[in-house]
């Protein structure tokens, strides 16, 4: 039998070979498609009816979509049935009961890339990099972030448990979280320092986030504000057009914000700053981070590739791709699939290639990044010659070096297994101690203070040592300041606290001190760059030559 059937093949393969005139190439492409088309069918059709476990043939076509999108190696190409897609459609400018944390899927896992400010999620201790592993026993392992959203939103006043897999932790980390109305406010703090730099802080872009930075930098300016640090740190983005608006800000009219690049036309868009520059003398700087991602990256970008404003603190996440969505004549089913590419105004992608998207921390990406060394990263220009790197996310003009604090380590390794029973402690101790004493804003977090929070914390259970609690003395006074200070002013007065001990603000204070102009801070910032490599330098020599002692 396979004799009698292999030669027609075997004729007809040789006819074909020397009538090809007869076989024009569209032909051939679409006999190729429909045996291929052909072979998918008589593959379900085989596992439908013989496989060792019964399939239902819908699932099994709806298995094949699913693993042909996760081929495509981009975790925000979906399909979506009817009930996704009105879970994706709810405002998120406006009032939902859930956690308060915004999420990415990186690795396979649902990541958080940074809590939202004065939500369950962030009274609770959940932290940028934090992996969602466990939703009310169901492993989260392969989740889109449609799914994640699904679950973890709910009614007001209902809890989820979660477990969470984070670094350092050699177990999941177990929550129980009370969902609430999540009411997000796009500019949490702006207040002026009394050395006249003045500071806003974006949280996420909201309909109202340009207005909200506009109005907060001319009520500044009227009071004598000399410099701007905004910023952008753990801004996982939002709404794209209020990333054109406040890029417009600070932009000459008809210069590039951005563009999109796909396959097809309808997918190429620029666009270009339409009002002016409304704060043109104003030096600035913008700080970024990890956590920076999308909108963020696109305002961060365009500022940096124009030369207006300083970067400053760590790589961002590399959030630069969009989606469409399609309405499928099949069923009730949308699919949403990546079209095209973010990129800054010199040309930069700000996509990373998922392979970048690590198991780090979020917070962690790039931490050591150095502008200066493009590590075969692709170099760009800025409208004035600068180099600045391409490879996705934006690299800071200056990164900011944070030392680790090896105490602070030992102290979260001993509070992990805990979960939110620590972040609970602090939140009790902080308003408690609030409501029972006047309090300045400088005021001072002391000895005793200290010793009530440890016996506050051993009384609910959390057994750290004192000789490890005390090796991060100056850390619990900062964390202790700020839940003080967010429990008696909120969260404009406890983000100033906060932003008191943080080294990026301080670094960016020093560079804005010297500016008085926007094209200043560059200057400045290279000046402060080549002294630190200088002393860094005489620092190993010395060390080489204390070395060589006998």
């Amino acid at each position: 039998m396979r004799k009698t059937v292999a030669m027609p093949l075997l004729v007809g393969a040789i006819a074909l070979t020397t009538g090809g005139w007869f076989l024009q190439k569209g032909a051939a492409d679409e006999l190729n498609l429909y045996s291929q088309v052909r072979l998918f069918e008589e593959v379900v059709d085989m596992v439908s009816e013989r496989f060792v476990d019964a399939n239902d043939q819908d699932e099994l076509y709806q298995m094949a979509i699913e693993g042909l999108l996760h081929e495509l190696g981009d975790p925000y190409s979906i399909l979506m049935n009817s009930d996704q897609y009105a879970d994706l459609r709810l405002d998120t400018t406006g009032e939902y009961g859930g956690l308060g944390i915004e999420i990415a899927v990186r690795n396979g896992w649902i990541t958080i890339i940074a809590p939202i400010p004065g939500t369950p999620a962030e009274r609770a201790g959940l932290q940028a990099g934090d992996r969602i592993v466990e939703v009310d026993g169901a492993s989260t392992e392969g989740w889109t972030e449609d799914d994640a959203v699904k679950v973890l939103r709910g009614p007001k006043g209902k809890s989820v448990d979660i477990k969470i897999g984070r670094a350092g932790a050699e177990r999941p980390i177990p929550y129980t979280i009370t969902r609430d109305e999540i009411e997000v406010r796009a500019v949490p703090a702006a207040y002026l320092m009394e050395d006249g730099i003045g500071y806003v802080g974006v949280a996420r872009f909201s309909e109202s986030s340009a207005r909200e930075v506009r109005d907060a930098v001319e009520n500044m300016q009227e009071r004598g504000m000399r410099g701007l640090i905004l910023d952008l740190r753990d801004n996982p983005g939002g709404l794209l057009d209020q990333s054109f608006e406040m890029a417009d800000l600070f932009l000459p009219k008809g210069v590039a914000i951005t563009e999109t690049r796909g396959r097809v036309d309808e997918d190429n868009h620029s666009y270009r700053a339409t009002d002016g520059d409304h704060f043109p003398d104003l030096p600035m700087v913008v700080l970024i981070n990890g956590a920076s991602a999308s909108a963020s990256e696109i305002v961060a970008g365009a500022l940096q590739d124009h030369d207006r404003a300083l970067l400053m603190g760590q790589r961002t996440f590399g959030k630069g791709s969009v989606q469409t969505l399609f309405r499928l004549r099949a069923g009730d089913y949308v699919l949403k699939l990546t079209t095209a590419r973010w990129y800054t105004p010199s040309g930069r992608s700000i996509q990373a290639p998922h392979g970048d998207q690590s198991d780090a921390p979020v917070s962690d990406i790039a931490e050591d990044d150095d502008p200066d060394d493009d590590g075969g990263r692709e170099i760009f220009r800025t409208d004035a010659g600068r180099e600045v790197l391409g490879g996705g996310g934006i690299s800071p003009d200056l990164a900011v070096e944070r030392d680790a604090d090896p105490g602070v380590e030992t102290l979260v390794r001993a509070l992990n297994p805990y979960g939110a029973a620590y972040s609970d402690a602090i939140f009790a101790y902080a308003n408690a101690y609030a409501s029972r004493h006047e309090l300045s804003p400088d005021f001072e977090v002391t000895d005793p203070m200290l010793d009530g929070f440890y016996a506050h914390l051993i009384e609910g259970d959390v057994d750290v040592d004192r000789e490890i609690f005390d090796g991060a003395s100056d850390f619990l006074r900062r964390q202790l300041a700020y839940r003080i200070a967010y429990s008696e002013w909120g969260q404009e007065g406890a983000r100033q606290r906060w932003n008191a001990g943080d080294p990026d603000i301080d670094a960016a204070r020093a560079v804005l001190r010297e500016a008085l102009s926007p094209a200043d801070v560059f200057g400045i910032a290279a000046a402060m760059e080549s002294v630190e490599e200088q002393s860094e330098s005489e620092t190993a020599m010395a060390g080489a030559g204390a070395e060589g002692q006998p």
